[in-house]
């Protein structure tokens, strides 16, 4: 019998997270649960500052985390589209996989500042996901970005690359 297995999504704007995650959800057979596109159905257009994110990213991970554990403890395997980017994210969502006493993994894309800043601006230029981002607004959400250390109890598969 496979265990159900929580997996994380953790790197920069652009680099690769979702696209990751769509994968992961195919290899693994899992339910894959997108932030992004929560936030976009429930709250279109209210979202316009860090601010506003983090408030209604709140209020659907307190929704969507009892989900999640009871999906585990049902033997479902799922893939948070979250980013696991501050030590306090991946706290929560360790968190999730402890409550239901199964395994977790964190896929961490570790892609530089200027790969992840090129690709999002291609990524506003075709218009294919939920969000736009500026300049102003990657510096500013990269200014949060804390890399997962070995010390966090976190089971992690590091790519040093973007995924194409």
């Amino acid at each position: 019998m496979v265990t159900a297995t929580l997996h994380l999504m953790c790197g920069k704007i652009a680099s690769g997270k979702s696209t990751l995650a769509k994968t992961l959800a195919v290899q693994h057979r899992a339910i894959l649960l997108s932030e992004d596109k929560w936030l976009a159905s429930l709250y279109p257009g209210a979202i316009n500052s860090v601010t506003d994110y983090t408030g209604y990213s709140l209020r659907i991970r307190s929704v969507l985390g009892p989900l999640v554990v009871d999906m585990l403890e049902s033997g479902v395997s799922v893939v948070l589209d979250f980013p696991a980017n501050t030590i306090a994210s991946r706290e929560w969502l360790l968190g999730l996989a402890e409550t239901a006493r199964m395994p977790h993994c964190l896929h961490y894309l570790d892609v530089d500042d200027e790969e992840c800043r090129a690709r999002l601006h291609v990524r506003n230029r075709l218009a294919e996901h939920d969000f736009a981002a500026s300049d102003a607004e990657f510096d500013l959400i990269t200014s949060y970005f804390r890399a997962p250390g070995a010390d966090e109890g976190l089971v992690i598969v590091t790519y040093p690359r973007l995924l194409a």
